[in-house]
């Protein structure tokens, strides 16, 4: 089978929680170890490695990527995020992006990111901070355009004040969004909007619906990473898996 390189795409990678005691049934988290081995491997097998703003200036100017583009994510502002994955990327000198949800910032299980270390990782240079909404509700489930407007703008606005800059990028809670939502978003000034269904972004993707990779501990076999940035391979594979759970539950139903 032969399989067509897309042109102009980049993959944005995107985590939740990084731990040393990562449990293996919890996919939104992988160890601290496997991160750091990841991320290793991405600097020494030469990724083109950039923030989100850098990534959007590309798209928005339609400039073709440069080979193996990449960018980091992280969602929800679990605290660990800076106790583990920080260091990791300061040692790298790789940028990310943390979209935080907003009204767990400080939250009394003391999992979440505190406002001093948010600053601090923002502060770096090398983090950039965004929007998850204020509860993580999903927006799509809110009667009221007022209340939904509260979640994305509200956020945003409370962001900056405690950040003292500009907050650029909202990623939508669960990936849910529709025409109304993503109109919200663009009024409240967002440049770039995050779901978290599965490709590559191209130079024409929409800023406002931009894919992701999900990263899981079942990644720390750096031959399933390296298929998942590869436009060439992991997307005619999933495609193919797709299909094939489609067959399969067409005969259970049967």
């Amino acid at each position: 089978m032969r399989f067509k390189q897309k042109q102009h795409t980049a993959a944005i990678l995107m985590y939740h929680s990084v731990s040393p005691n990562a449990n293996p049934k919890n996919r939104l988290a992988v160890r601290e170890e496997t991160f750091e081995r990841q991320m290793r491997f991405l600097i020494e097998n030469k990724y083109n490695l950039i923030s989100l703003s850098e990534l959007s200036d590309l798209i928005k100017k339609r400039i073709r990527f440069p080979v193996k583009t990449v960018s980091i994510t992280f969602d929800d502002g679990f605290k660990d995020n800076y106790t583990y994955a920080f260091p990791v990327l300061k040692k790298y000198k790789i940028p990310a992006t943390v979209f935080v949800i907003v009204s767990e910032i400080e939250r009394a299980q003391g999992d979440r990111l505190s406002w001093s270390q948010i600053k601090e990782m923002q502060d770096s240079g090398l983090i950039s901070i965004g929007s998850h909404s204020l509860t993580h509700r999903s927006l799509k489930s809110f009667a009221l355009e007022e209340d939904l407007k509260k979640q994305i703008i509200e956020s945003k606005k409370l962001l900056e004040d405690k950040l003292s800059a500009p907050v650029d990028a909202f990623c939508y809670p669960s990936g849910d969004f529709n025409p109304l939502v993503k109109r919200i978003v663009v009024e409240a000034g967002y440049k770039l909007a995050f779901g978290t269904y599965v490709n590559e972004n191209s130079s024409d993707t929409d800023l406002i619906a931009l894919r992701r990779m999900p990263v899981v501990e079942s990644d720390k076999d750096l031959f399933i990473l390296r298929l998942k940035l590869s436009s060439l391979f992991y997307n005619p594979l999933l495609s193919a898996a797709s299909r094939i759970r489609k067959i399969k539950n067409f005969f259970i139903k049967a």
